[in-house]
C-alpha cells in the first residue's frame, strides 16, 4: 500500500512539472512567431515595430500596458491588441500555445537584457 501511494505522489508531481512546463511556452517557437508576419493573418510581424524586441525589454514583468493610448491589463490583452491594430491580423486565444509561446519569447528578453548589462 505505501509503494503504491509514493507512486501515485510521483506520477502527480511529475505530471504537475509537466503541465507547467508545457504551460511555460517555447521562448523558440515564440520568437519565430514575433519574426512571421503571416502568422496571425496580418501585413505586418511583430518584428516591424520592435525589431529584436527593442521597446519590450520590461514587458514581461508588467501587469498593465499603454499601447496607443489605450490600456491593456495583461500581456495577452497587449498581444492581441497589438495583431489587431498595428498588424490588422485576428486575435489569439489567451490561453493558446502560440500566446503561451509568443508571451515566452517576450519575457525572455527582459532576461536577454539582464545578461547582456551583466546582472
Amino acid at each position: 500500500m505505501k509503494t503504491m501511494r509514493i507512486t501515485l505522489l510521483t506520477m502527480t508531481i511529475l505530471g504537475l512539472i509537466f503541465s507547467f512546463a508545457f504551460a511555460a511556452g517555447d521562448a523558440g517557437k515564440g520568437k519565430a512567431l514575433f519574426n512571421d508576419p503571416k502568422a496571425f493573418g496580418g501585413e505586418k510581424a511583430c518584428s516591424a515595430c520592435h525589431p529584436d524586441g527593442k521597446g519590450l525589454e520590461k514587458a514581461g514583468g508588467k501587469k498593465e500596458f499603454k499601447i496607443m493610448g489605450k490600456t491593456q491589463k495583461s500581456i495577452e490583452d497587449a498581444v492581441n491588441f497589438c495583431i489587431e491594430n498595428a498588424s490588422k491580423g485576428k486575435a489569439i486565444d489567451s490561453k493558446s500555445e502560440k500566446m503561451m509561446d509568443l508571451v515566452a519569447y517576450i519575457k525572455s528578453l527582459g532576461k536577454m537584457d539582464k545578461k547582456a548589462s551583466g546582472y
